[in-house]
């Protein structure tokens, strides 16, 4: 006899997640595409000059702890932060949970020296796109990892480009706290209308396999055609009375990756969580903690887990890696600048945002919605952000509040430009089409 379990534990979740306004913070996920320099191509996971290698000698030299699957360094781990590698070798800073964008400039930047003492000497360099711009997807070695073994076979079952999301792409993403239901939906309502015209600001991947692809994010693009049912915008968001409710339910019915018991990961594509939450699976009954890794494998725009994920935005050249999470702490952590913020785009039909959604992955800062151009609204965007860093006044210690991080993105946009629009020209015009002029032009340096 089948039985149906209360969803009850599951919102509780949420709701236990809530933060009093004191005890807010930022985190912010900085993900890297690295490369050979002589050649262009994706590093692989193994080898000398391999991600491997690399982890290796960050554990050696900088006092990292290594963590492993049979036998494979996967992450490295030092007090909050972490070291994690998506699935083609992409290195990624899960930064702590910092007070400040302050605090995470500093992280990043001490990062990035140490990733780049080790790696220039190894002949590897990281590019500020997000997207790796050469290499194929056969020319990228999968990360032994063992949930990748189970969701890139999964992949081209659901969509075509998935496989691409998950050997190509890079992003930066920020992570933000709420003290309530209301003020998460609040939130999770805003962020998920502002999410297309994220994508526009920060659009930074034209260029995969060596050819313009026709799009100023095609990382964005890759998400519409990668698995439907977990990725994308979400459209309960809009609903007047959305809850956490409806957060639960959606989440409920999006097909499951797996669940781990001990160090094995146990394949269940094709069932939903409200299947196994009511009948189990095999012997297994769901848990909490099964609960909050299938979370980890929802990839809406917008994601909430014990925090919320702002998630649209491409990987940055350096200088623009902390623009994205001083911008979202501009507007979500002041009560006016979120109204602001929401009032930007409330008014849309959820075809409309459809359409931005689209187009913004295409056309990027000119995209337009309604009688407004996307560059015109990212400049009232970041002028609400603004206003909201100098309300929150967390100065550094030469007394600079932390707009100091959007300068270079308002003078950006005040051009009308995302950082496509710049590789773009520079590929174009004085590069040539010449791979490695491009390497010179979008390389990391050393800070």
């Amino acid at each position: 006899m089948s039985r149906t379990r209360s969803t009850d534990e599951l919102e509780a979740y949420f709701h236990n997640a809530a933060k009093p306004r004191s005890a807010w913070r930022v985190g912010t996920e900085y993900e890297k595409v690295g490369i050979r320099r002589d050649t262009g191509k994706a590093i692989p996971y193994s080898g000398p000059a391999g991600v491997e290698a690399i982890l290796r000698r960050l554990v050696e030299e900088y006092n990292w702890e290594p963590a492993e699957e049979d036998g494979h360094i996967i992450a490295l781990v030092r007090g909050p932060a972490q070291i994690h590698l998506e699935p083609g070798g992409q290195i990624e800073l899960s930064g702590e949970p910092c007070q400040n964008i302050h605090c995470a400039y500093g992280e990043f930047t001490q990062h990035i020296r140490e990733l780049l003492e080790i790696s220039t000497r190894m002949g590897v360099v990281y590019l500020g796109l997000g997207i790796q711009p050469f290499s194929r997807l056969d020319e990228i070695e999968w990360v032994p990892k063992k949930r990748y073994r189970i969701m890139g076979p999964y992949m081209p079952k659901v969509g075509t480009l998935g496989q691409r999301m998950m050997k190509q792409t890079a992003t930066v993403q920020a992570n933000i706290d709420f003290s309530s239901e209301k003020d998460a939906m609040a939130k999770f309502r805003t962020a998920m209308g502002i999410a297309p015209l994220l994508t526009a600001i920060f659009a930074n991947s034209p260029i995969v396999e060596g050819q313009i692809t026709g799009y100023k994010s095609f990382r964005g693009h890759i998400w519409t055609d990668t698995d439907k049912a977990r990725a994308g915008m979400l459209r309960f968001a809009f609903d007047p009375a959305v809850s956490f409710a409806h957060y639960v339910e959606y989440a409920l019915d999006v097909p499951m990756y797996f669940i781990k018991r001990g160090a094995d990961y146990i394949d269940f594509t094709g069932m939903t969580f409200r299947e196994y939450w009511n009948h189990g699976h095999n012997g297994h009954e769901a848990t909490i903690e099964d609960w909050d890794l299938h979370l980890t494998t929802l990839f809406p725009e917008v994601r909430i887990k014990k925090y919320m994920e702002a998630r649209s935005a491409d990987s940055q050249p350096p200088e623009l890696m902390p623009a994205l999470p001083a911008l979202i702490k501009g507007f979500l952590y002041d009560a006016d600048c979120l109204d602001g913020a929401w009032d930007l785009v409330k008014g849309w039909t959820w075809d409309e945002r459809m359409e931005f959604y689209h187009d913004s992955h295409r056309y990027a800062l000119a995209a337009r919605a309604r009688r407004f151009s996307a560059a015109d609204l990212a400049r009232e965007l970041i002028a609400i952000a603004w206003e909201g860093l100098k309300r929150q006044a967390a100065l550094n210690d030469a007394g600079e509040d932390e707009t100091i991080y959007l300068r270079p993105l308002r003078g950006l946009v005040e051009r009308g430009k995302c950082p496509a629009d710049l590789v773009l020209e520079k590929w174009e015009g004085e590069l040539h089409h010449d791979v490695k002029k491009l390497i010179d032009y979008s390389a990391y340096r050393l800070p």
